[in-house]
């Protein structure tokens, strides 16, 4: 892939290793509240007050599932591709595809919710849109290392002629 494919890689590889710490450590405060430490859950205050992230401090019901789905689907795929972005498996695109597709669509229904309600702040937006770009990213780099790979039929294919 090249260069270019190199730095996104290593983008995605720092990204999924923050999340794969991130996710369980502030995301699961709005599932199980009472049992983090205090400078976690100050952490998640700062975060909620700072971009004036309404969801993190309301807890809307359609939010919280979309917590439950990161940590009992997202969170093992971020492990999942961290360990195969540092042993090379030849499935860490395809891990990648399924991470960016499943964030792209928790980010677009939180998106909607938050610019719907009209609560908007510039950086709120700001950062749901980075982390809809991650998973975009995500998503085109699962897609581009299947469509680099040759096809076994149209290997034989050419063979025979």
């Amino acid at each position: 892939m090249g260069a270019l494919g190199k730095l996104i890689d290593m983008s995605l590889f720092f990204l999924f290793a923050v999340l794969a710490v991130f996710l369980p450590l502030i995301d699961g405060q709005v599932l199980l509240p009472g049992i983090y430490p205090k400078f976690l859950t100050d952490l998640k205050n700062w975060y909620s007050s700072e971009f004036n992230d309404y969801l993190f401090t309301e807890k809307p019901h359609f939010f919280v599932g979309l917590i439950w789905h990161e940590l009992l689907f997202q969170w093992p795929l971020m492990i999942a591709n961290v360990y195969a972005f540092l042993t090379r498996k030849s499935w860490y695109g395809t891990i990648c595809l399924l991470s960016g597709a499943s964030f792209v669509t928790s980010i677009a229904a939180a998106l909607g919710d938050i610019i719907g309600s009209g609560r908007v702040t510039n950086r709120l937006l700001s950062m749901y849109l980075a982390s809809m770009g991650f998973g975009i990213v995500a998503l085109l780099r699962g897609l581009v290392s299947h469509s680099t790979k040759r096809s076994p039929v149209l290997a034989r294919r050419r063979k025979l002629a």
